[in-house]
């Protein structure tokens, strides 16, 4: 898992994929480099992380107010890659602390390495895309149409990709597989606590202010500890173990009733052996020593 390597998006681009923003970003935000979950039950909680995290920032605020203010989404935006800017090397590097004892930080310099390259590529795309839907409103005529289509993919381009980073984390789970659940779960915190202090409820009651404001941090969290107890229940990925020292993952489909290997010794002679060599003579003859070309087996 540490030393994960490969191509970024594994030549799954062509020149007609740029068309469709949803299949750029998942080859570009997704890397062939992360690593396939090892259990589909924790692949479903982050989705529903994901969706809760998205219902909680956008759909409830959205709804209670009855209107969308798109400034102010741009903003969010930026607020929000100004975080994990801040609090994703932080979090990382506290758990590189933690790890110190039982393994180095050389044994993960590659996955961190590129990890830090998809939390920059996103966070540039970000305030990119935010920059030309600023600029694009102060131009008139073909500028605009032009600025305002490659906005539009853009936009695109970053919802979708914001999926892929909200369930892959940066693709810290090639790093640790805890690391994308506990740094959902820290940033969803950190967005919270100044509407928390500041007393800020959007304009809110105080009962819908709190279960907007507390919602997604509390929702996140507690998908999240389930997920890390899965991981360390079924597969002994702990959270406070360095990468190194963690058991290799298991497939993620085990069929029903495990896997149970064939019995017996299947290279023991015997009519029950299906590799046993062919009897002497034509496999098709008549059963009996044959030789079908005189004494010799070829003739003479």
């Amino acid at each position: 898992m540490a030393g994960s390597r490969g191509s970024w998006t594994s030549g799954t681009l062509s020149a007609r994929s740029f068309l469709q923003p949803k299949q750029v970003a998942k080859a570009v935000f997704h890397p062939a480099w992360i690593p396939e979950s090892v259990d589909l039950s924790v692949e479903r909680l982050k989705r529903v992380r994901v969706i809760a995290g998205a219902v909680a920032a956008f759909g409830v605020y959205t709804f209670v107010q009855g209107k969308f203010d798109f400034t102010e989404v741009l903003e969010n935006m930026l607020t929000a890659s100004a975080v994990l800017l801040f609090i994703t090397p932080l979090t990382v590097g506290v758990m590189l602390f933690v790890w110190r004892r039982t393994g180095t930080v050389r044994q993960l310099r590659t996955s961190l390495f590129n990890s830090l390259k998809l939390l920059l590529l996103f966070i540039g795309t970000v305030v990119g895309t935010v920059f030309l839907w600023q600029t694009s409103t102060s131009l008139g005529g073909l500028m605009l149409v032009l600025l305002g289509l490659t906005a539009l993919w853009l936009t695109g381009f970053v919802a979708y990709g914001a999926v892929q980073v909200s369930g892959n984390f940066f693709g810290t789970a090639a790093v640790h597989r805890c690391l994308p659940p506990l740094l959902a779960t820290v940033t969803t915190w950190l967005m919270a606590l100044p509407d928390l202090v500041t007393g800020d409820l959007h304009g809110l009651s105080l009962t819908m202010g709190i279960v907007f404001i507390l919602g997604a941090p509390m929702t996140v969290t507690g998908i999240a500890l389930l997920e890390m107890s899965r991981l360390k229940r079924r597969y002994g990925i702990r959270l406070r173990a360095h990468p190194a020292t963690l058991p290799p993952p298991r497939p993620a489909y085990t069929p029903p009733g495990g896997y149970v290997p064939p019995q017996g010794n299947p290279y023991a002679p015997g009519p029950q052996n299906p590799y046993a060599p062919y009897p002497q003579g034509h496999p098709y003859g008549p059963p009996g020593p044959q030789l079908p070309y005189g004494q010799a087996p070829y003739g003479s």
